[in-house]
């Protein structure tokens, strides 16, 4: 009896310790990130302050965005790059921001949504959310109808929303391209 007494503790450890790893793993992914670090290599510097843009390309993607396979996200200039590992930028697109803004720095995405209702009610599609401040989550996501000519485009400056909004061509790219664990750069 001691025998599998003793085996069933060592099994029970084993599945303590696998779900403490699992636990531990989840956190360290989705913990946010000081701004201007990077999760994925310490070598790769993020510049946190305005980057310098090219004035006879304003949609080229802006130097110090970092190295590798990204998606560039800009608050000055409220727009998206997608760069593939090669450093060759696969799309540009306008974005129309929420009423909360990440800070700059590096981010994983950590969760997607294929439809849901956004929290300003309107039914979006292909969410992919980064980060959260103060509670309200930060991601891309596109609008399944255009807004009704008195909603507008922007979003109501009352509500305090994270949606980046993209048209829905947009949203498609970006569902495809940024699954878990991809990396946001976000700039001034």
């Amino acid at each position: 009896m001691t025998r599998s007494s003793s085996g069933f503790v060592a099994g029970l450890t084993a599945a303590a310790l696998v779900t403490v790893g699992v636990l531990a793993y989840q956190a360290s992914a989705t913990a946010p990130l000081r701004p201007g670090t990077d999760r994925l290599s310490s070598s790769t510097p993020v510049t946190t302050s305005k980057v310098p843009r090219d004035t006879r390309h304003p949609d080229a993607l802006p130097r110090g965005s970092g190295k590798g396979k990204r998606v560039v996200y800009s608050l000055d200039d409220d727009r998206v790059w997608i760069v593939a590992a090669n450093g060759k930028v696969l799309r540009t697109f306008a974005v129309v921001p929420g009423t909360v803004d990440p800070a700059p720095g590096s981010y994983l995405v950590t969760s997607r949504s294929n439809s849901i209702t956004g929290t300003d009610g309107t039914p979006i599609e292909h969410v992919v959310r980064f980060t959260g401040v103060d509670g309200v989550a930060i991601g891309f996501s596109a609008a399944v109808r255009p807004p009704r000519p008195q909603q507008g485009l922007a979003p109501d400056p009352e509500q305090r929303t994270g949606g980046i909004r993209e048209t829905r061509p947009d949203g498609d790219v970006m569902w495809e391209f940024a699954t878990i664990g991809e990396r946001i750069v976000v700039i001034h």
